[in-house]
């Protein structure tokens, strides 16, 4: 799907207006750097929210501003080629003054939208948006993270199905599970835990996978929970 006038940086001021003009409506992406598994890239969080933002826009209206890079929480803060942030603060205060510039603009709405899920991110920018909202400002914020979909077809996880799926469906060159140990070879118990502490051991073979085994993916579900996350992304437009 090829969708690049929806991406503020791909549009001149007079692209972006006319796109506003008809629907005033900016999605701020949202991501972090982060391991997830031999199998998915490091930036899996930021490539989920980023596409599906930009689906979204072209459905219901508005643009996409680029990925904000930066993320808090989660137990994977120490893995390989993790890059997070240790304090919410110069997050919080980067989206602050984005929020602010957009209402300069006249925008009447901004949805702030995490593909990185950990508590600590979906408690970051939801205060970011309350304190936005309890001002005077016109536009309105609503943030969420992509596990706070509602009834999704298939439920969030990290590095497992849910997250191998949406990746899937936007890129699927980037989805590797032949990297995965074969399964046949490494099974996991039937009775364990696919959110224990054991997916912490470097040897697992699904090391640093929370959630389903995605070594057999059912590709084909793909495109149906994409298409249910952006019908909701889209909808957040419309949130008072």
């Amino acid at each position: 799907m090829s969708i690049p006038t929806v991406a503020a940086d791909r549009l001149s001021p007079q692209q972006i207006e006319e796109r506003l003009a008809a629907a005033s409506v900016v999605y701020i992406p949202l991501g972090s750097l982060e391991f997830h598994g031999p199998h998915l890239p490091i930036g899996l969080d930021a490539l989920t929210a980023y596409g599906l933002c930009l689906r979204a826009a072209a459905a219901g209206g508005g643009i996409v501003l680029p990925v904000v890079h930066h993320a808090v929480g989660g137990e994977h803060s120490r893995y390989p080629w993790t890059i997070m942030s240790d304090s919410p603060v110069a997050i919080e205060t980067l989206l602050t003054e984005t929020l602010t510039r957009l209402s300069d603009f006249g925008v009447q709405r901004a949805v702030l939208l995490s593909g990185h899920f950990a508590d600590e991110q979906r408690d970051l920018i939801t205060r970011v948006a309350d304190r936005w909202n309890a001002t005077d400002a016109p536009l309105r914020a609503v943030a969420r993270t992509l596990g706070q979909a509602p009834e999704p077809p298939v439920a969030p996880d990290h590095a497992g199905r849910f997250e191998s799926l949406v990746l899937y469906a936007l890129a699927p060159e980037l989805v590797n599970v032949e990297a995965l140990p074969d399964p046949e070879v490494f099974p996991v118990p039937v009775d364990e835990d696919p959110f224990g502490q054991d997916r912490h051991r470097a040897d697992h073979p699904l090391h640093g996978v929370f959630g389903p085994d995605p070594r057999r993916l059912d590709v084909d579900a793909a495109a149906g929970l994409r298409d249910h996350l952006v019908s909701w992304i889209a909808g957040l437009a419309t949130v008072d």
